[in-house]
């Protein structure tokens, strides 16, 4: 049973296509029969777990026992750890998450639930096997003596953490987001360390 037959609370869509040029016409016929204010579109792209549009659905508008909408998952999420969290989040304050084009991935039913907790195995085997290359490398780098330790975050990254924080978002959360620890997190915010502006 999908939101178009099943009663709910509220039911609101998120929309999003990766540039302003973009036309996000397509995506917002799915939704048509919701009032327009319910529809909620980002012009961007997914690489940032932070969009204006998003933010607002998930910090202020959704409520226990609305429904959020989404055509597919790459609309709402960059990378499966960005959709787990978000699904966790939403089916923990009792929020539905459905997908147009993939109902089997609902999170309200068995099988979403169970995908997901697959997808979160697959993900954090993805981090491990990073960590452990990253670690060969660096040692490898060392045995050489060409290590040198590089900033761990990008220019891009250190704004959306300005945003975030700007929002509202613990700094804690977000450095646990980027996967950075506070100090690196706070040297980045402050320009110092590795993220000091080049002197002449």
């Amino acid at each position: 049973m999908s939101w178009q037959d099943e009663p709910r609370q509220l039911v609101f869509a998120y929309v999003r296509v990766s540039s302003a040029d973009q036309n996000p016409e397509r995506q917002m016929e799915l939704f048509a029969e919701l009032p327009e204010s319910h529809v909620y579109v980002d012009r961007m792209s997914g690489a940032k777990r932070s969009r204006p549009q998003l933010d607002m659905l998930l910090n202020n508008v959704l409520r226990e026992r609305d429904t959020l909408v989404v055509k597919s998952p790459d609309r709402l999420a960059r990378n499966a750890r960005d959709l787990i969290e978000i699904a966790e989040d939403l089916s923990g304050r009792g929020i539905s998450l459905e997908f147009v084009d993939t109902p089997e991935m609902n999170v309200n039913s068995a099988q979403g639930k169970f995908m997901l907790t697959v997808m979160g195995a697959f993900a954090e085997l993805e981090r491990s096997m990073i960590r452990e290359r990253q670690a060969e490398g660096i040692a490898i780098a060392k045995a050489k003596g060409a290590y040198r330790r590089d900033s761990s975050l990008t220019q891009e990254q250190v704004a959306e953490a300005r945003e975030r924080i700007g929002l509202g978002v613990p700094k804690a959360q977000v450095a646990r987001e980027l996967g950075v620890s506070r100090t690196t997190l706070y040297n980045a915010l402050d320009g110092k360390g590795a993220y000091a502006s080049p002197t002449a």
